[in-house]
């Protein structure tokens, strides 16, 4: 489906996931240092689900641009899985079309006075 609507995406009715696009400049940051941080900000052994939110929307991927963002994703998850006991569930997958959600639902949490997310 193509531009799928964030109602459409929330009710897990399009087949696409809720995701946040990373914009990044390597000299300030890596790939790696960024994918530490993905593991660590999230339960990559919870299978369609984060917190209270369920549905294949919310299922735990890397989409990968490059053949070298592919492999160090990769690598990034053996070593996790090392750290963790449940089997990680984390896809990853070419990174295909990027759609942004509607204005409404963009800064959701500082919309609605939060800075995080409380989980």
């Amino acid at each position: 489906m193509e531009n799928p609507s964030y109602k459409g995406v929330c009710r897990d009715e399009s087949g696409h996931a809720e995701v946040v696009q990373v914009k990044f400049d390597p000299a300030k940051i890596s790939y790696e240092q960024l994918l530490n941080v993905f593991w660590e900000i999230h339960d990559p052994t919870q299978k369609n689900r984060q917190g209270p939110d369920f549905g294949t929307q919310y299922r735990t991927a890397i989409f990968f641009h490059s053949a070298e963002q592919e492999a160090a994703a990769k690598k990034s998850l053996k070593e996790r899985q090392q750290k963790v006991s449940r089997p990680i569930v984390t896809e990853i997958t070419p990174a295909g079309t990027f759609y942004r959600a509607e204005e409404y639902h963009q800064k959701y949490l500082e919309k609605r006075g939060a800075s995080s997310c409380h989980i």
